[in-house]
This record gives structure tokens, sequence and C-alpha cells, in this order.
């Protein structure tokens, strides 16, 4: 597709959400008119001559001032423009969709379960280290802090570089950070695993935020919600690993430390085995984006940023959303609140109960098993319905997707970014607070605390206003259909009807005839 095309179809609502779609190029009306005539009205007498004359008037108008198609076109069209809008428009879902989906949620799986694999047997590390309870407390807040400044920069590699190069860098870091805990295992080596920790934080934010992105350039507008919840079902399904097996593979044996050391390294080499296979996979599997975009609010974009597109611009455009500003908050206050009692989870339990580490993980477990069915829940939910504030279980897709739908045609790195970040934030401070509440009262203080502030984003969630552009733009819902323009002039026009290059303005006149 290229940057200036004009899309002036209506898809028909399909159930069966055909994999190839041909939109058929719009007719000026003058053309459908003549075309009328020729078919209804009666020959006349004259026979060809009259008919030749007509033919020749035809001639006469297609050679008079350009149509509104060319005039839409950047340099006023002709040449390369005129050939790009007499083609069609076509959109394709292709199989390889799904294994860029697999090798993505595996490799987030094995990220995720790296951030939970200290937390979960913090009573181990604390006593197999020699540190208090607060510096493994900062081996999972560490990917909390790491995110908050790098996702900028990560987000705008994203937008500029594309899938593949960011996806790399995820797996590539991903798998870095699993070699060096190997070398980490000996009681007076806490600071290499501290840094093979930071590595893998650093591979978090090249992670978190691909979900929405790879959704809407792989696939199709009836699974794209389903497609974005099963890959943040990956990395909720590698925390619910992190829960379970930690306390498996290294048993509290503080008699031993020697066995200690022994078990945690096979838990660290078993990581950083699976974390090569998968960086391999990754090279072979991932890809920017598809030869044909699978939906037409992908159609309507350009493959790459136009030349006039900001960043800063984007982001500016998103924080004067108050609806997305909104779901800022809401989503941070939820998400926060998660990784807060996934990192203390253990020392809960431990003050109640003494040596359950076991039981601990089981707790932690069933937590994130039930979030995962409520994630995929949603996704197949929302593909049938877009009604994005009807859960709260399963929040980290429902939150993607809905930040999706309200900004679009704005970045999908840079709205979910932006989401991630604010999680981080919420998550370090109320990590912080809720541990504080923890040691120096009691664990129902902590909850507390947290219960109040769940409560505040439930009500927040409640007064999002749910206008799903990107929606309307597949299905052709409102009466104010959409197409993409370039824009000439981004400082001039309105805000609301400019993003970075591409405008969205009402269309005249649609067919609704669509070819499959």
């Amino acid at each position: 597709m290229v940057a200036g095309e004009l899309v002036q179809e209506h898809l028909r609502a399909d159930a069966g959400a055909p994999d190839d779609i041909t939109v058929k190029p719009h007719e000026p009306q003058g053309e459908a008119e003549r075309r009328a005539d020729h078919t209804h009205g009666a020959a006349p007498a004259g026979g060809a001559e009259e008919t030749d004359t007509s033919r020749e008037q035809e001639q006469e108008k297609d050679a008079s001032p350009p149509d509104e198609r060319a005039a839409m076109l950047p340099n006023g069209g002709g040449g390369e423009e005129e050939e790009a809008v007499g083609k069609k428009l076509e959109t394709k879902l292709y199989r390889r969709r799904f294994a860029v989906l697999t090798v993505f949620s595996l490799y987030s799986l094995v990220n995720a379960f790296q951030w939970i694999q200290y937390s979960i047997i913090a009573n181990v590390f604390t006593a197999y280290y020699g540190v208090t309870n607060d510096k493994v407390d900062w081996l999972s807040i560490v990917y909390m802090v790491a995110y908050v400044p790098l996702i900028f920069p990560a987000t705008w590699l994203l937008d500029r570089k594309g899938l593949r190069l960011t996806a790399l860098l995820g797996a590539g870091l991903n798998c870095a950070g699993a070699w060096l805990k190997c070398a980490s295992v000996s009681p007076n080596l806490f600071g290499v695993t501290v840094t093979a920790q930071v590595i893998c934080s650093v591979a978090q934010v090249f992670i978190l935020g691909l979900p929405s992105r790879m959704a809407s350039v792989w696939f199709g507008p009836r699974e794209v919600s389903t497609a974005c919840a099963t890959a943040v079902l990956g990395n909720q399904l590698g925390t619910a690993i992190g829960f379970l097996l930690p306390p498996v593979l290294v048993p509290n044996t503080p008699e031993d430390v020697e066995l200690t050391g022994h078990n945690i390294s096979i838990m660290f080499y078993g990581t950083a085995a699976v974390s090569t296979v998968l960086f391999i996979l990754t090279v072979i599997v991932i890809k920017d984006r598809p030869p044909l975009p699978p939906s037409q609010a992908q159609a309507v974009l350009p493959d790459t940023p136009p030349e006039d597109y900001s960043y800063k611009q984007s982001i500016v455009n998103l924080i004067k959303n108050k609806a997305f500003v909104l779901l800022l908050v809401s989503y941070g206050i939820m998400t926060g609140s998660f990784y807060s009692v996934s990192t203390l989870l253990n020392q809960m339990i431990m003050a109640c109960y003494e040596n359950q580490e076991l039981n601990a993980g089981r707790i932690g477990l069933t937590l994130v098993v039930a979030g995962m069915v409520g994630s995929i829940l949603c996704g197949l939910w929302l593909d049938h319905t877009k009604t994005y504030k009807f859960f709260m279980t399963g929040y980290l897709p429902l939150g993607f997707e809905f930040g999706v739908e309200i900004t679009y045609p704005e970045s999908e790195g840079t709205s979910s970014g932006l989401l991630n970040a604010f999680a981080q934030i919420f998550g370090i401070i109320f990590t912080l607070i809720q541990g504080k509440l923890t040691t120096d009262y009691n664990p129902l203080a902590g909850n507390l605390f947290l219960c109040a502030w769940i409560f505040l984003g439930i009500l927040l969630t409640a007064l999002i206003k749910s206008e799903l552009k990107r929606h309307n733009v597949n299905m052709g819902a409102e009466s104010n259909h959409l197409h993409a323009l370039p824009s000439d002039c981004p400082g001039d026009c309105p805000l609301e009807k400019k993003s970075n290059g591409v405008k969205l303005e009402p269309s005249i006149s649609f067919s609704r005839e669509t070819s499959l």
C-alpha cells in the first residue's frame, strides 16, 4: 500500500472473516451515471455512428481536469500515484502469523519467568547470598525501574525500525542475561546476579510493548483482540511458571549451601538453554509485517512513518486524549497492584506460615492462571462485541487493545509503551509502600492499601469514553467513514484530524461493492 492511497470502500461484516479480501477502487459518480445510461437507455436509430459519438464525448470528459482521487494525491496526482489509485486494495491473512505469535509468546514467557524467579523464593536467596529481603525485592523492582526511562527510545525504535529488530533485541538480551546468571552461582557473587537481572529487565522493554503492534500488523479485525490477549498470555504464563517451578527446583536447604547452589545452577542453566533456542527461532520466524496488510485499518496507513512523522508529536497527541489519560491511570493502578502482590507474595505467606514456599508458589500460580483465563475470555469477547469496559479480569490485554482503539491511528507501540510505563511506576510505588506496611505492621495492612487503590481504578475505568476508532475504520460502522490522506501541512491542520502525516477525514462517497 502507498501512503497517498484513498480508501473509499465499506467492508461487509462477514461472519466467516475471509483470508483474502480485495476491495475494488472507487468509481467516480459521473462514470457510474454514464454506465447507467448505456445499460438502461435504448439504442438510437443511428446505431454505431451515435455510439461512436458518445464514446468520443466520454473520452473528452475523461481528458478533462483530474477527478477527486487524483486531486487528493501528493503533487496533484500523476505518474506512479495515478497507477497506485488504479490498483486494488488487498488485505490477506498469512499462516505465518501463528508462528510469529507463538515464538513471541514463548520468549516473553521466559522473560517473565526470570522476573519472578527470585521473589517467589526470597527466603532461599537471602540465605544463600547473605542479603536482606529488600535487596531481593529489588531484583524484581529493577524490571519496573529500567522500563520507565527506556520505554521512550524503545518505542521510537519500534516505530522507526519495525517489529523484527525490536523482537531480536528483546530475545537477544533475554538470552544474554540468562547466561550471565549461570556465572553468578556463588554466595559472594550477588552483584553478578544483579547485573544479569538488569540485562533481563532491559530486554523486557523490547517485549512488553509488542503484543498490540504484532496483533495489528499480522492479524485480521476479527482476531486482533484474541491475538493480543494470547501474546500477553505468554507473559502471564511465564509468571505462573515462575511461581510454580523455583520452589520445586530450589527447595529451602539452609543447612547445605552447596546443595542450594547446585539447585540454583539447574534452574539458571535450564533457563539459558531455552532462551538460546527461542532467540534462534526469533531470527528465523519474526518479520516486520506480512506482504499484504491484514485489515483495512492497516491498509490505509503507510508502511513506514512519513517524512514529517514526529515521535514527540505522537506522545503529545496521546496525552491530550482525555480517555487515554484515564486509561493510563486506571491501567497503571490495576497492573501495578499485580506487580506488587507478585513481588511480595512469598513474604506475605511466610509472615503467617513458616516453611511454606511451595504453597506460596501454588497460590501465585492460581492467581495468574485465573487472570490467564480472563485474558482469553476477554480476547474472544472483544473480537465479537468490542465492549472494552465489560471485564476487570484480564486487564492486561484489554488495556492494550482499548488503548489502540481510542488512539488510532497513533502508533500501537507508543500507546502500549505509555501504558506499561505507568504500570511500572505504580508497581514501584505500590511494592515499596506495601512492603513497608507488611514489614512494619502485617500483610493485612498492605492488602487494604492496595484494595483502596484498586477501587479507585474501577471508578476511573467507568469514566472512560469508548470511541473505537480502529474498529470503525475496519467495519465502516459510523456515518463519517474515514480514509487516509497524506498531510502536507501537519502544523496547520487541526490536531484531531491529523496524526503524524496521516489525516483521517470523512469520505464523500463509499462504494458498498466488495470483491472477495
